[in-house]
């Protein structure tokens, strides 16, 4: 291994960085998401249980002890429940672009690194070539001795572009379909949490507290 990234020549430093990053990001969101995700449709039981029974103190304790986006939506929902149901709606709005901020935090490093590996293993590519045919130039000749350095160089880069590209692509993909589910569980439980409220008579505007 360590020959074959020597023999890849300078890009293969960068292509390494690449990886690095990559892996830190991929691990980083593996644990955010995980622990992100809910069984949405119970805590919603939960949370509707202990408000209709409890009123909104009981429900808030709910949310605060419950991780997850899900959670703190309704959590800050549930703060303004007093104040009528256009604050309710604005609190979990704006609680739901924080939610979706943290999320995705990280995800465009996943799609640059992605993106950009092949990028600089081709770039490795032309420079392996580069190499092959100043070979030749000097020789005035081709022999495969000459040019196997460099054309080794390139097949390497490439390789080893495509190798990280593909996994992390992949895992992107992976935790976008991740985020698009909370994001779902979200909305969903934030549309029955107002519901639950209407019914409840929170529907009208109320004094601030």
């Amino acid at each position: 291994m360590v020959e074959l990234f020597n023999k890849g020549g300078p890009f293969m430093w960068p292509l390494l960085a690449a990886l690095v990053i990559g892996i830190a990001f991929i691990l980083e969101r593996l644990w955010t998401l995980t622990r992100a995700s809910i069984n949405a449709k119970q805590f919603f039981v939960q949370v509707d249980e202990a408000l209709r029974g409890g009123g909104v103190e009981a429900a808030a304790k709910i949310c605060s002890n419950t991780r997850g986006p899900v959670a703190s939506v309704l959590h800050a929902g549930l703060l303004r429940a007093q104040r009528g149901l256009a604050h309710v709606e604005k609190a979990i709005e704006t609680s739901g672009s924080i939610e979706m901020a943290f999320l995705e935090r990280g995800m465009v490093w996943l799609a640059t690194i992605a993106s950009i590996a092949p990028l600089i293993g081709f770039l490795g590519t032309v420079s392996g070539m580069i190499k092959a045919f100043e070979a030749i130039a000097l020789a005035g000749d081709v022999e495969p001795s000459l040019v196997a350095s460099g054309i080794s160089e390139a097949l390497i880069t490439t390789a080893a572009g495509l190798a990280i590209a593909i996994p992390i692509q992949a895992f992107h993909n992976y935790f976008v379909s991740r985020i698009d589910k909370i994001v779902v569980d979200m909305e969903e439980s934030s549309a029955a949490f107002v519901d639950t409220l209407v019914e409840m008579g929170y529907g009208e505007e109320k004094g601030a507290a």
